[in-house]
């Protein structure tokens, strides 16, 4: 099959012929119908991690947000059918540690948890076919008439806003939201939190994303290029944001989104650090303890938990398509996994072919 490899950090992926996937007997394999491209892709293609032991390795085969249709299944499958349309979640669980079984599978300490297109064991979704291990835990079945392109725009992206917003942060209709970075994740939690039913500032330096903000029914912008962002927020939530997230991973906007909630407010950091940060960003822990300041990490979604966001999706309640602002073919995502490092790429882009 077809694939884009890794080959060295910062170099362009190499499309190219590999073998494909084996099957296991717990498994099943997807023929790749949409896949993402996300910034965390870019993280990796960088060679970010490192700080953490988590660098991924040349030979990599990226892509971790696919849709696609089942073609083949191990014999243990018991739940999934040759046929079946599923999304994958990147955060591969083993489905039975204890906290996949009390519904944290995103944070499986078991001894089998993969990251999807980020391990050698766990080769990704830029290809035509991808192997899911754990089907009956880890593979999300799609309703009908979803198109896999939507789907792919959910991603990691859609089901980490979903989750940092809803499970993590406790959101809830009538409080202000403040987003910080309006790329995919981003525009993401903003579709989410006005599903919700709370009010949104959105917080970008440019104009452009800001415009798509306002699409997706952010109530207030602000350019940080221009006005500092935390008065910004201040201003427009009388005295603060209740909930803040950092949808973009840098050492300013990680601190600003803290700074603008209100005292009782809760920080959600969900965009990762660069090579800048090395995963360290200093904090003004004095304020946030007089404040009682609450912070998150939130990642991905436990599987378990994606029927709730599929079933908002069906109902129509939130249209990930409208984020779609370009779909490729497997033969482009080199070039545009590169244009995101001058953040050259708005909404966002998956690879249809």
């Amino acid at each position: 099959m077809r694939a884009a490899v890794l080959r060295e950090h910062g170099e362009p992926l190499d499309v190219t012929d590999v073998p494909a996937p084996t099957l296991d007997s717990e498994g099943v394999i997807v023929d790749v119908e949409a896949c993402g491209i996300c910034r965390s892709d870019w993280h990796a293609w960088m060679g970010h991690g490192e700080w953490a032991d988590d660098a991924v390795s040349p030979g990599q085969i990226l892509g971790h947000e696919p849709a696609g249709r089942v073609v083949d299944v191990g014999d243990s499958v018991e739940t999934i059918r040759e046929g079946d349309r599923v999304a994958l979640p990147f955060n591969l669980a083993c489905g039975s540690c204890g906290y996949c079984q009390t519904g944290h599978g995103n944070v499986c300490t078991g001894d089998h948890p993969h990251a999807l297109g980020f391990e050698q064991t766990a080769q990704g979704a830029f290809a035509e076919q991808v192997h899911l291990p754990s089907a009956d835990y880890n593979a999300i079945r799609l309703p009908d008439g979803v198109d896999p392109r939507d789907v792919a725009a959910l991603g990691c992206r859609f089901m980490t806003a979903y989750n940092a917003l809803d499970a993590r942060a406790g959101l809830r209709a009538g409080e202000w939201v403040a987003i910080h970075g309006c790329g995919g994740v981003g525009l993401s939690a903003i579709q989410v939190a006005t599903v919700l039913g709370a009010r949104v500032v959105a917080v970008d330096v440019r104009d452009e994303a800001l415009d798509v903000a306002a699409d997706l029914g952010a109530e207030v912008l602000v350019n940080a290029a221009e006005d500092d962002p935390v008065a910004a927020v201040r201003d427009a939530t009388d005295g603060g944001a209740h909930v803040s997230v950092d949808a973009l991973g840098v050492a300013e906007t990680c601190r600003n989104s803290v700074r603008c909630v209100r005292p009782r407010g809760t920080h959600v950091q969900v965009g990762l650090t660069t090579d800048a940060e090395k995963g360290e960003v200093s904090l003004p822990t004095d304020w946030m303890t007089r404040h009682e300041i609450s912070f998150l990490g939130a990642r991905g979604m436990p599987p378990t938990n994606a029927t709730d966001l599929l079933s908002v999706l069906a109902s129509g309640a939130v249209d990930p398509g409208t984020l779609v602002t370009k779909t490729v073919s497997l033969d482009e995502v080199p070039a545009r996994l590169a244009a995101m490092t001058d953040y050259g790429t708005v909404g966002v882009e998956v690879m249809t072919r």
